[in-house]
């Protein structure tokens, strides 16, 4: 059963755009998870590839890996969004600014010509999601779905 939202003539998110933000949060944790397999558990030969050289120096292993751990909670943070997209929007949020700062920084590494082009993968990728995440975004307003007026 629909409910019109108070003082408002528009209804809640319909079911079909409901189960369509799941799908896209289940493919953004699908694929944080398999750029999270690569960097954080075969670190060393991630970071050949996308920068053409050795991850020797055992500073920059351990934050090179804590950057891919971070990508791995991320996955865990789209599984929660994909279970309920309205409510989890904080976490959408969080992982939508995220995703656009990685994406940024990634892109300038190859701008910089530190990074090979496989990273453009990446950045690609990222810059799909946020999109996406914008279109999310944008039917969560227009729903009257505010983040800031939710009372948790």
């Amino acid at each position: 059963m629909r409910k019109i939202i108070p003082n408002s003539k528009l209804e809640p998110m319909k079911f079909q755009d409901y189960s369509f933000f799941k799908v896209l949060f289940l493919l953004a944790a699908f694929w944080n998870l398999v750029g999270a397999g690569f960097g954080y558990f075969n670190t060393e030969y991630t970071f050949m590839h996308l920068f053409g050289r050795a991850l020797k120096d055992p500073l920059f292993y351990n934050i090179y890996k804590g950057a891919w751990g971070t990508t791995l909670m991320f996955f865990v943070g789209y599984l929660l969004v994909a279970y309920n997209p309205v409510k989890h929007s904080g976490v959408a949020l969080i992982g939508g600014i995220g995703k656009l700062a990685f994406a940024i920084a990634e892109l300038q590494l190859y701008l910089d010509g530190l990074a090979n082009p496989v990273i453009l993968i990446i950045v690609v990728g990222d810059f799909i999601f946020c999109a996406l995440f914008v279109f999310y975004f944008l039917k969560l307003y227009t729903d009257k779905k505010i983040i800031l007026s939710s009372p948790f």
